[in-house]
């Protein structure tokens, strides 16, 4: 198999990928064939060394990657009611960026038809995070209006889809103006340029009463702004803190990691209860141990693909080998929908 290491902390050059041993299932184990692994922001993060549940759950050397799409090819003894060659979508605590990776038995889910595997594996860190954020902490409800940051991103689209689908009216941020068709396609019905001019003022006309739900990853940029944003009750959703990370350069600067720690708002417990609005959070790598919440998503999510009702994002290929250009592309911001690493043959 090949698989990317990370053996330290660091800039793209970390990114080393290596040729290892077949891994072997065991007990209710499946090994899946990967043909395509999905990238996301906290990957970059964890090239970094800044993702707390990389240093809790493994600590480096590590191989990055939440999600794969491909086929079973071996099985352990527990494990047989699945039949070599199944297409499945699995879902990784680590480990997606090889061509070969085990995950227990209760991880995987069968692909649906109308995805290829670049889309399958565009879906599971993404759109459960998104439906997580939307249903089961901020309890979305018909009719409300909601806020989604980076709209044309990979969990900003599929927020911005599932609202849609909950009855809710979106409204997308985004950074550029060539990301407003994108978001506006995956469902945003209004969509800010926030680099146009001042996106606060745009967002408060385009819904004076405020927002029921605002959902944000861009930590202290905007943190404050959307919690004021909200109506009464409301619900502020934080998933992320790009803005505290490097835009192409691959490594974090400490002295802009300490003043964004530091303009990061810390919210009154006793001035959100004189308001009626509410701060939520969450993290998809925490939740690994609740079985139960991930698969409801799941069932929820691929049902849904397969009757249309949700679409996969656009979707930009790299090559396994060419990781290293995946993560910076990604991390320019410029990019739309999501990225996957394409396993060769």
């Amino acid at each position: 198999m090949k698989r990317v290491v990370v053996d330290r902390p660091g800039g793209y050059e970390r990114l080393r990928v290596e040729a290892a041993r077949d891994p072997e299932p065991v007990l209710d184990e499946v090994r899946v064939r990967v043909r395509a692994s999905g990238v996301n922001y906290a990957d970059c993060v964890i090239r970094m060394g800044l993702y707390e549940s990389a240093k809790h759950y493994v600590g480096y050397p590590i191989t990055p990657g939440f999600e794969v799409a491909g086929t079973i090819d071996a099985v352990g003894s527990l494990a047989r009611d699945v039949a070599i060659g199944t297409e499945v979508i699995a879902v990784t605590r680590f480990g997606g960026y090889a061509s070969h990776v085990v995950v227990p038995r209760a991880q995987i889910f069968a692909k649906p038809r109308a995805l290829s595997f670049d889309e399958a594996a565009s879906i599971p860190a993404n759109f459960l995070t998104a439906h997580w954020a939307l249903h089961g902490l901020a309890k979305v409800r018909l009719g409300e209006t909601i806020l989604v940051h980076s709209a044309a991103g990979g969990v900003g689209g599929a927020l911005s889809q599932l609202g849609r689908r909950a009855g809710a009216r979106v409204i997308g941020v985004v950074g550029r103006r060539e990301k407003i068709d994108v978001a506006r396609g995956l469902g945003c019905d209004a969509v800010i340029d926030a680099s146009s001019g001042d996106w606060v003022a745009r967002a408060r006309v385009l819904s004076p009463r405020g927002y029921e739900i605002v959902l944000d990853a861009n930590g202290a940029s905007t943190l404050r702004a959307s919690f004021e944003l909200l109506c009464a009750p409301g619900r502020l959703v934080i998933y992320g803190f790009h803005s505290m990370l490097p835009r192409g350069r691959g490594r974090p600067s400490l002295a802009r990691l300490a003043r964004t720690w530091l303009a990061t708002p810390r919210f009154d417990p006793l001035a959100m209860t004189g308001t009626n609005r509410s701060v939520l959070a969450l993290n998809l790598s925490y939740l690994f141990e609740q079985r139960a919440i991930l698969h409801e998503g799941m069932r929820d999510l691929l049902v849904a693909f397969e009757r249309g009702e949700l679409v996969a994002p656009p979707i930009t290929c790299f090559a396994l080998d060419d990781v290293a250009s995946a993560h910076r592309a990604l991390e320019t911001g410029a990019t739309v929908g999501k990225l996957v690493l394409v396993a060769q043959p």
